[in-house]
């Protein structure tokens, strides 16, 4: 792994939120995030516009520094910042990135210059960078960064403030449940959440269970077993998986809350069968750990049909949009009536987050985002 320094800076639209993107971005798309400076609000160096908040990143990442450059110019892109200079003179950008070291090499090319050759001249690179890497030895100058200080030319003094970046090498929760539809893709970002920042996954064994392709043959004969199976398959694994501590992860992301039980049990079941259902399942849900974090994922019937033909799985293909629409308002209904549940609603109706990473990429920012807020409970909306 190499070692990398990043600059960031925003003085355009909501910089706080271009900031913490931008680190979000970086933690998945170049590497593991080290360190984070605090951030300083800045006056800009060579150009008049608003003020800057700055601030410095420490990474590891495996990439070249070729690709960390095309990476950054994407990651820029997909934050709104338009073009670098206005003939030939610095403007407002909503974004920032620079590459200030790489390990302790020295690059020179065209379009690449490592270390970063205004740096020793820039206080709002140098004030952050003093922060975490006082020390770093900058291979051309001869000087660490502590020496670059006391040596800059630049009379400017950036102003320290109470903003802590999340630098997301964490999930920011203990328990995060993934819900959706049949459908929706809340296995797939589960799976690749958890993955990129090392939680525990917890996936439902709904291909395990013998009475699932029997519903969709003949639903009033298998209804009932098949929910009570699930009842007590769920149950058993979410008490298992959440009560073994994992030194190896922080976290735990599912792709099911129990409570969807009641949900698909509510829309399968006849009325006494509901009731016999429900009273079980109070009995069960009153000693399961409930998430810090419960995310649903929101997708329209139309795209929830094509994902189910697209997996191809042979006992949905008979599934019915009415069906999926009383699933939904299920999910609402029990949305609407939780006040101690952190509820985040993703609306994706209109992307494909498996096609396109950038997509998945705004999905993880809103759930950062969503943590900075402080919320415990209560319900939040995004459309993405």
């Amino acid at each position: 792994m190499n070692h990398l320094v990043l600059s960031l800076g925003s003085n355009q639209g909501n910089r706080l939120q271009y900031l913490t993107a931008a680190i979000s971005y970086l933690q998945t798309r170049v590497g593991p995030v080290i360190s984070v400076s605090p951030v300083y609000i800045t006056t800009p160096w060579g150009f008049n516009g608003n003020e800057f908040l700055n601030a410095v990143v420490n990474l590891s990442t495996d990439l070249s520094p070729y690709q960390v450059l095309c990476q950054i110019q994407k990651i820029e892109k997909l934050l709104d910042r338009k073009t670098k200079s206005k003939n030939g003179q610095y403007t407002n950008r909503s974004i920032d990135i620079d590459i200030l070291y790489f390990n302790d090499k020295i690059f020179r090319s065209k379009n690449l210059q490592i270390p970063h050759p205004l740096l020793h001249k820039r206080n709002f690179v140098l004030y952050p960078l003093n922060d975490i890497l006082p020390d770093f030895f900058h291979p051309v100058l001869q000087k660490t960064t502590k020496d670059l200080v006391t040596l800059s030319p630049d009379k400017s003094v950036p102003r320290l403030t109470q903003i802590n970046l999340n630098k997301n090498t964490e999930i920011p929760y203990n328990f995060i449940a993934i819900e959706g539809n049949i459908g929706a893709g809340k296995t797939t970002f589960a799976t690749q959440f958890a993955r990129d920042f090392n939680a525990k996954l917890v996936l439902e064994r709904f291909e395990e269970n013998a009475f699932l392709p029997k519903f969709y043959e003949d639903p009033k004969r298998y209804a009932f077993p098949l929910e009570m199976s699930f009842l007590a398959d769920r149950y058993q694994q979410l008490t298992d998986d959440l009560s073994q501590y994992d030194l190896f992860k922080t976290s735990v992301v599912s792709d099911y809350f129990v409570f969807k039980s009641l949900i698909f049990s509510k829309v399968t079941l006849s009325d006494d069968e509901y009731a016999l259902y429900r009273k079980i399942f109070n009995f069960m849900y009153k000693d399961l750990v409930k998430p810090d974090l419960y995310i649903y994922l929101y997708q329209n019937v139309e795209k929830l049909l094509q994902n189910i033909k697209k997996r191809g799985r042979t006992y949905e293909q008979t599934i019915k949009a009415d069906y999926l629409k009383q699933i939904h308002e299920g999910y609402m209904n029990f949305i609407k009536t939780q006040k101690d549940l952190n509820i985040l609603i993703l609306d994706i109706s209109d992307i494909d987050f498996v096609k396109n990473p950038e997509f998945y990429q705004k999905m993880v920012q809103q759930i950062f985002l969503h943590s900075q807020q402080k919320t415990e409970t209560g319900l939040v909306i995004q459309k993405i």
